[in-house]
């Protein structure tokens, strides 16, 4: 399994990006993962790594996702993926100079969404917000 993480840059205050995580060694309905799930996390300078979103989903029901945000960044992000392209995505917006951060995706979760303990991780992408 290999996650690859992309999209991050420079962008002002209020401004916008999309982050995207493409999954190769598993397809979201195939069911080699044991959790259908996925998760973004950030990371900033001296900071621990923190949970900011996840998508969860059920490979024999069609249209169940379900989602999860946390606090700092509910209703300015919006997680989702896309079957075709075997990618989940980060859309931010209202971005703010405290979400700056390496962002990382992760599949897989061994305990929960907003837990760390994911099996498989991606390299992180950097998300400067200048003020």
């Amino acid at each position: 399994v290999q996650l690859q993480a992309s999209g991050g840059g420079l962008v002002q205050a209020g401004g916008s990006l999309r982050l995207s995580c493409a999954a190769s060694g598993f397809t979201f309905n195939g069911g080699e993962i044991a959790w259908p799930a996925m998760g973004w996390f950030r990371q900033a300078p001296g900071k621990e790594r923190e949970f900011v979103a996840a998508i969860s989903w059920s490979i024999y029901t069609w249209n169940t996702d379900n989602t999860y945000y946390a606090d700092s960044v509910k209703g300015r992000f919006t997680i989702s993926r896309d079957n075709a392209e075997n990618t989940v995505y980060l859309q931010m917006n209202s971005l703010k100079p405290d979400d700056t951060a390496v962002y990382y995706c992760a599949a897989d979760p061994r305990k929960s969404y907003y837990d760390r303990a994911y099996n498989y991780w991606g390299q992180g992408t950097q998300v400067t917000v200048s003020s």
